[in-house]
């Protein structure tokens, strides 16, 4: 083992009387891993903030609509011991708000969650009058798809519990109404009832009015307030489904159990309090398992009645799982040419320095010297210069991606993983392509290389 460390000792003294020619030799591992970790701290960067753009655009949402049918009527037919038919009829309470709140309180990978209640008529100021959409959710509903505030500020929580007439609006709805006053503890008239602007929303990317025939909900055009404001103030389509159900319940002709023929009954009304319950789990991987139990319950409050649908966003997991795919594959392919061009740096230095040492070789070999001492010289030499270029490097790495972040503001993450694997890398990278000049020169004859001039 002295022998091996000696071997090392006379490899370092040899770097340090060839500083110029060591510092050259391990500029492409410098670089490479310094390219290495501020590439991938830009990779990493743009991946995360891609993904946090999918999140916010219902990546990890589950949304709960209502199927509209007859009151949630669900017929089936049995036989009595007189061999007359029994109709039997089912009544769901319909998408309600106790389902969000036994959601929220449940299942445990809920992160936000939120009811929307929608509501189209006219909105009324000053003699304008313009169609628009209400929308009664909670303060989460905001947060969910990332809408921020211009001005003003979301609903309290006393708000939200008491059902004030208060309300957040669109960009859009501020420029028709309040073109050149701040709107902000003002009053706009919405169907009848008075709302009292608390917020502005900051414009979003989509802004054209209209936009919602194509299946997009633009929010600059909506107007939100609280959704038991909504319920309590415009509309709680829950309270007359149960009437319905009471007057039927009460007619029977003899044996049989029917339902009354008026028409409101026979047409399919909306008898649903909510129009969607938007549930957004912590991670995507829950999506699955929060999916079959949420289909479960809600299976069981409904009576059995399957008027509800729960969808999963599977174009977007499926686009997630590319995009990180797509970036794993990209940073993988610029450190594997990073560190080679490196690799490669090294051991043609190497190969060089041992043509231009050939007389050493064999002077050492001639006192007493064995091929593997030989090896081990020139193998060292290999491994100190990458493993000092690693570190010079990592160093370069870490300050590069801080410059960038600083200067253009493109986000850069500076991962543990990845100072990890450069300068482990560097190292092997210093043993694989130090080798072979290594295990040349120790080939070298002895009496041949006292010769060489």
């Amino acid at each position: 083992m002295n022998r091996y460390f000696h071997d090392m000792v006379i490899a370092l003294e040899s770097i340090l009387a060839n500083k110029l020619k060591s510092i050259l030799t391990g500029l492409g591992m410098i670089f490479g891993v310094g390219a290495v970790i501020s590439m991938l701290a830009i990779g990493n960067g743009a991946r995360q903030e891609i993904l946090e753009q999918m999140k916010m655009v219902g990546v990890n949402n589950i949304v709960v609509t209502p199927i509209v049918t007859p009151f949630g009527k669900e017929e089936s037919s049995s036989e009595n011991g007189n061999g007359d038919n029994k109709q039997k009829t089912k009544f769901s309470p319909g998408l309600s708000l106790k389902d969000a709140e036994a959601i929220e309180k449940i299942l445990p990978t809920v992160n936000r969650l939120s009811p929307e209640i929608a509501l189209n008529s006219y909105l009324v100021l000053a003699g304008k009058r313009e169609q628009a959409k209400l929308l009664g959710v909670t303060t989460e509903y905001f947060d969910i798809y990332n809408l921020n505030l211009q001005e003003g500020m979301f609903f309290n929580q006393y708000q939200e519990e008491n059902g004030i007439p208060v309300c957040v609006i669109g960009s859009n709805i501020r420029s028709k109404f309040f073109p050149k006053e701040n709107p902000i503890n003002k009053y706009i008239k919405f169907d009848q009832i008075w709302l009292k602007v608390v917020g502005v929303l900051e414009r979003t990317d989509v802004s054209l009015t209209g936009f919602e025939q194509t299946g997009v909900n633009v929010f600059n055009d909506n107007i939100y307030i609280p959704a038991k404001t909504m319920l309590m103030r415009f509309q709680n389509r829950a309270l007359v489904s149960s009437r319905i159900k009471q007057s039927t319940s009460r007619i029977r002709f003899g044996r049989f159990f029917s339902v009354s023929t008026s028409p409101a009954q026979n047409t399919s009304s909306n008898y649903h309090q909510l129009d969607k319950i938007i549930v957004q789990v912590n991670d995507s991987e829950e999506l699955t398992p929060s999916t079959e139990f949420l289909s479960r319950m809600l299976f069981r409050r409904h009576a059995e009645v399957k008027d509800y649908e729960i969808t999963v966003p599977e174009l977007l997991l499926k686009q997630e799982q590319r995009t990180k795919d797509i970036f794993n594959i990209v940073l993988g392919a610029i450190a594997s040419i990073s560190l080679l061009v490196g690799g490669i740096g090294i051991m043609n230095i190497m190969f060089a320095s041992v043509m231009e040492r050939i007389k050493e070789i064999g002077t050492r070999m001639a006192i007493g010297a064995r091929k593997m001492d030989i090896v081990v010289q020139f193998l060292s030499e290999a491994i100190l210069i990458s493993v000092t270029g690693g570190l010079i490097g990592v160093i370069l790495g870490i300050v590069l991606s801080r410059l960038i972040n600083e200067f253009t503001g493109i986000l850069t993450i500076v991962s543990p993983f990845s100072v990890i694997i450069a300068f482990v890398v560097s190292a092997s990278v210093g043993v694989i392509f130090g080798y072979s000049p290594a295990k040349r020169a120790s080939e070298k004859d002895p009496i041949e290389s006292l010769r060489h001039e």
